[in-house]
Order: C-alpha cells, then sequence, then structure tokens
C-alpha cells in the first residue's frame, strides 16, 4: 500500500512540473519542480514529546507536499541516533540541542553536524521520588495555603545533606552529557547551593567534587528506574515527568520554563556533508518542518489535542493520550492533584521558537565551559564563532521566504535579528545573560568554572 502511494505521488509531482514548462496551470514549489537531489528519507527521533514536528510533518503530508517520502524510526538513545546520522543510516535526526555543538567540539563524538531547524522551546522538568519529596516539602513556602512555584533546588539542599550525613548517595538521572536536561539539572541544582559535580579529563562523568551522583539514563526508563530506587530523581523530557504522576511514582518539583524561560531544547541535525549534497532536499525539509511547528501553534493549540493523540501511537511516544495531553494542552500537573496553568510549557513556532539562534547555542557552550567539558577559558569571540559554525539561520531564512512566497508564512514570522537574542534575565536564579558576553556570564556564578 505503502508502494502504491508513493507511484501515485510520483505521478502527482511529474504533472506539477509539467505544469511549471507550460504545460496546463499551477504555481509548483521548487521541490515539486523535481530539484530534490534526495526523496527518500530515514530520519531518527527519540520516543518524546518533542519528536512532534517531525511526527506532524509526515501525519499531515507536509514532507510529501515537500516533495519528501520521509520513514521515521525510534532509536534506542542518542548515542546511537547520533552514531547513526554519522554513518549514513539515518539522514537527519531530532537531536538534544547540545548534540551538533559538543560533537564539533570532540566532546564525546567527533562530528560536523549542522541544524538549520530549532524543534521546540521548553519541554522538560525535574522529578523526585516521592519520598525524597516528602522530606522536601517542609522546607518549600507557603503562599495562601499552597506551595510557591518555581520550587527552587534549596529546598532540596538538606535533603542532600541528610544523605551525605547518612553515608548514603543521592543519585540522580538526566539524559545525555550533552542534552539540555544535564544544564538545566545542573544549573537549578547550583542555584541552591548544591555543587553537581565538574568533567575533568579523568572524570568523564562529571562527578567530581560533587555533593550528589548524576548518571544517565535513557528517557522512556526513567520512571521505571526511578521505581526501582536506583535513583532518588531526574531531568527528563515529556511525557516522562507526567508518567510518574500517573504512575504515583514521584513528583514533578520544577519545569525548565520556570528554570529558564523559553529555552530551547531539540534540534533537527544533519551532517555538514549531507548538507552540502543535498542542499533542495535539505530546505525542503526544513520547510516541512517550519509547516507542522506552525500547525501545532496555530489558533491557541486548537491541534494540541489531535497531536497528543498522534504522539500517543506506539510508532510515536507510544505513552497513555492522557499522559501526553497532561502538558501538551496548556497544563501541567506538579504533586497529584495540584494542575497548573501552563501554556508555554511546549512551544513549536510562537516566539521564533523554529530560527536557530546563535545565542542559544552560545549558552550551550557556556555550560560546556562552566561544568569542564570545555577544559580551557576562551575570548568571548571563540563562542560566538564555534556557534556559527553549527547552527545555520541562512538554511532556515531560505526556506522561510519561500514559505512566504507560497503564501504559508506571513514576513512577521521571520524574526528580524542578526541571529542574538536580547540579553535576559529569566532564569531561577535571575542572572542575566548576553550571548554577545559570555565570559562575562560564567563570572557571574558562585558554583562553576570561570
Amino acid at each position: 500500500m505503502n508502494f502504491i502511494k508513493k507511484g501515485f505521488l510520483r505521478i502527482r509531482f511529474v504533472l506539477v512540473f509539467l505544469c511549471s514548462l507550460g504545460i496546463g496551470a499551477g504555481q509548483p514549489s521548487d521541490a515539486s519542480a523535481g530539484m530534490l537531489e534526495k526523496d527518500e528519507l530515514t530520519i531518527g527521533f527519540i520516543k518524546l514529546t518533542d519528536c512532534a514536528p517531525l511526527v506532524i510533518a509526515k501525519e499531515k503530508g507536509f514532507f510529501e507536499e515537500e516533495g519528501l517520502f520521509v520513514t521515521l524510526q525510534a532509536q534506542a538513545n542518542w548515542k546511537v541516533l547520533l552514531d547513526r546520522v554519522i554513518s549514513g543510516e539515518l539522514d537527519g535526526a531530532h537531536m538534544l540541542a547540545g548534540q551538533p555543538i559538543g560533537a564539533a567540539l570532540g566532546i564525546g563524538t567527533k562530528a560536523d553536524i549542522i541544524t538549520a531547524f530549532s524543534m521546540d522551546l521548553n519541554g522538560n522538568g525535574i522529578t523526585v521520588s516521592n519520598d525524597v519529596w516528602a522530606l522536601m516539602k517542609s522546607h518549600v513556602p507557603l503562599e495562601d495555603g499552597k506551595l510557591v512555584h518555581p520550587i527552587k533546588a534549596d529546598a532540596l539542599k538538606p535533603v542532600v545533606e541528610k544523605f551525605k550525613n547518612e553515608g548514603a548517595q543521592f543519585k540522580m538521572g538526566m539524559v545525555f552529557p550533552l542534552s539540555t536536561h544535564n544544564y538545566e539539572l545542573r544549573y537549578w541544582l547550583a542555584a541552591g547551593g548544591i555543587s553537581p559535580g565538574y568533567y575533568t579529563a579523568t572524570d568523564t562523568n562529571g562527578n567530581t567534587d560533587a555533593d550528589l551522583i548524576i548518571s544517565v539514563t535513557p528517557p522512556p526508563q526513567m520512571p521505571a528506574t526511578l521505581e526501582a530506587g536506583t535513583i532518588h530523581g531526574y531531568c527528563v523530557g515529556e511525557p516522562w515527568n507526567q508518567q510518574a504522576v500517573f504512575k504515583g511514582i514521584g513528583v514533578p518539583v520544577v519545569t525548565d520554563y520556570e528554570i529558564w524561560k523559553n529555552n530551547p531544547e531539540k534540534v533537527f541535525g544533519v551532517t555538514r556533508k549531507w548538507a552540502e549534497e543535498n542542499p533542495q532536499t535539505h530546505k525542503a525539509l526544513v520547510k516541512a518542518l517550519i509547516r507542522a511547528a506552525k500547525w501545532l501553534d496555530e489558533d491557541n493549540g486548537k491541534n494540541r489535542a489531535a497531536a497528543a493523540r498522534i504522539l500517543s501511537r506506539p510508532e510515536y511516544v507510544g505513552a497513555d493520550y492522557e499522559v501526553i495531553a497532561n502538558s501538551m494542552t496548556g497544563t501541567f500537573e506538579y504533586e497529584k492533584g495540584d494542575k497548573r496553568p501552563l501554556p508555554d510549557f511546549n512551544v513549536f513556532f510562537r516566539f521564533d521558537a523554529t530560527y536557530p539562534f546563535y545565542s542559544d547555542a552560545v549558552w550551550y557552550l557556556t555550560q560546556m565551559r562552566r561544568w569542564g567539558q570545555i577544559p580551557e577559558a576562551h575570548p568571548d569571540e571563540w563562542y560566538s564563532e564555534a556557534a556559527q559554525k553549527v547552527y545555520r539561520p541562512d538554511i532556515w531564512l531560505a526556506a522561510a521566504k519561500e514559505l512566504v512566497k507560497e503564501g504559508r508564512l506571513s514576513e512577521s514570522d521571520i524574526p528580524q535579528t542578526d541571529g542574538f537574542k536580547p540579553a535576559t534575565s529569566e532564569f531561577i536564579d535571575g542572572v542575566t545573560y548576553d550571548g554577545r558576553k559570555p565570559n562575562d556570564y560564567l563570572k557571574a556564578f558562585k558554583i562553576g568554572l570561570k
């Protein structure tokens, strides 16, 4: 059936191409005019809510309308995903925003990966076990009988100290050393006076001088690992925080939106070689993904429930619809029954979410330096140059301008920027971040390398 469908679609593209030559009528896109270098693609993803732009681009036909026949393949973990992009088994993939940057620097796996599309903003949370929450709760301030949010790591500090005094290790999970989750978890802990540890030449786990142990756990395994008592808490993307609530095994205490408002989370990555060999195909991919992101956010999220149902299917995220919808439709549930409005927890298009800002890449570089993954100090210019080698807004702009020409985007959807966002202090600790001054930013922290 899939073969037959592809045959019909190919006939349609040929007819549109003929129209472009004056045989018939029509206004074809570049993709449908036969300019693609490659039209059958295999793209990898991890079973998380923020794979949504890929899933929606496929399920709503946006890939096909751009002339692409895409197979989506779930991957076991982030390392396997990256390795398969490098080897060419995957044409591209849903990636952690820090992965292409870290790969360019040779942190872990050395590779030349670029990104021209940011997949989302926010979407992560930090969850602790019920036992840990019971110990934390008395240290969280109340207002009108309700817990004051955001909950800071100040409330976790006495719990970590209790473990230490009793000769036990407090353990937390995150998904990958170059993940937003790792840096958000470390940021939150350090803001509360807890040292998350440092990476050194001899400590690739990043636990040197740490007050607790942080280790890697694949996202879908987080709830089971917490329930087994192997870890006492974790930082992960959805739906695996809400899953802990539904299973009654843990409490999400803070979201990344509260740690850093509208932080970049995932990107779509390809090798530089692939991008250079397939420029029209790459642009068509970005066009389809921009369209999917817009669909996900349009009309105040009217499509979110439908998206959650699609994502719940076993070949995609594979979690219950109710679990996915709990955070994807404008709310977030913390302690069981404590559901609060959080309309910007998952953002796919609004706030220029799809644009690959250099300043986002620079932030990741500052955290790699802060925790020792980048062992030497560098001038501000180095950070900017490193970001511009990986983040490619020029490709995004080419795709977006075609969409404007086709009437699928408006001019106002294209940000007027040099690639750097304005300075912001919308972090849980109030520290100001200016992507043009990364060293000043690093100097502002009490805990971390300068």
